[in-house]
């Protein structure tokens, strides 16, 4: 399926090689540079790794308290999960 450009419009560096984005929906692109001098930005958007949630981490804490108490379910039989 080809894309279809919805802005088109030419920009020019200025003395710090920067461009200037006009309404840019993004704050952060992800930048590819080719050896033909053509580059593509694609947008993206940032999140913190590894952010866990505090109703995570507090259900984590009482999972590990309950299984450190013996307080644990019956064992899953997964055998026939297993790929041969």
């Amino acid at each position: 399926m080809k894309t279809v450009a919805i802005k088109s419009y030419d920009a020019k560096i200025d003395s710090k090689k920067r461009i200037t984005l006009r309404n840019a929906l993004y704050e952060y692109f992800h930048i590819e540079e080719y050896a033909d001098g053509k580059i593509v930005l694609e947008p993206r958007v940032l999140v913190k790794p590894f952010e866990i949630s505090k109703n995570t981490l507090s259900m984590m804490d009482s999972s590990v308290e309950n299984f450190r108490n013996g307080i644990v379910s019956d064992p899953i039989d997964l055998s026939a999960f297993r790929e041969e």
